[in-house]
């Protein structure tokens, strides 16, 4: 698995393709993953690769923090989709165990022990399943809002169609982006009205506006048109 040469156009393409159905390289959060694929691009992903640029420009703003992300750096050959030659070094390989080594793992000097441990750790086991299965029968109540948000471009000549394509390639978990139009505002110019609803918990409307304007050769600004709860 890999993404290729990322300096390279073709190894950008598999990036930009691997980031249209995910926000981030792994998971739902920023991560370590993502910084290793960061650091090794030279340079922001080109403006008709989107899905890629919105990903870049996301974790650019966290240029002071990325130490501070969750999960452990892996070499940059573990990341990315499957089937693509990796152009990074190899990844050592761990040496096999010596015979001797094997023969002292077969040494089981302490088996009463562990079963010991392993039925207790199964019994506090049975009981936290019981414990959780009691209290998921209260279904938990999900705070959700709905957001309208007005996306305005820079002038009359701004390619209004590929705007809300990017806007909608903006992925997240708790967000599900509902219906828009366009909305003339003067002099030719139309700003792009477009309706979300969000998870309270995972996503706030900062969040959202920090990713529609990374698309800077698009979008002049962003505005919170109405907020209510659902």
């Amino acid at each position: 698995m890999g993404f290729g040469d990322l300096r390279s156009a073709s190894g950008l393409k598999v990036l930009n393709d691997f980031l249209s159905e995910r926000s981030y390289i792994e998971g739902f959060v920023p991560s370590q993953a993502d910084v290793a694929v960061f650091e090794a691009l030279s340079a922001a992903p080109p403006a008709d690769l989107c899905h890629a640029l919105r990903w870049y420009n996301h974790i650019k703003s966290y240029s002071s923090s990325k130490a501070g992300l969750p999960g452990v750096k892996k070499p940059l050959g573990q990341y990315g989709p499957a089937g693509v030659a990796d152009s990074t070094d190899s990844v050592p390989k761990v040496p096999a165990a010596s015979k001797d080594e094997d023969e002292d793992d077969d040494l089981d000097l302490f088996g009463s022990e562990e079963e010991e441990d392993e039925e207790a750790a199964r019994i506090k086991e049975e009981r936290l399943a019981a414990y959780a299965a009691k209290k998921s029968k209260k279904p938990a109540v999900i705070a959700k809002s709905s957001i309208l948000l007005d996306v305005k471009p820079w002038d009359d000549e701004t390619d209004m169609k590929r705007m809300e394509e990017c806007v909608r390639t903006i992925q997240m978990d708790g967000l599900v982006w509902g219906q828009s139009k366009l909305v003339p505002v003067g002099y030719g110019i139309k700003k792009l009205q477009i309706n979300c609803v969000v998870e309270d918990d995972k996503v706030g409307t900062d969040i959202l506006e920090e990713q529609i304007t990374a698309f800077d050769d698009l979008v002049q600004s962003v505005d919170v048109a109405a907020f209510n709860k659902i």
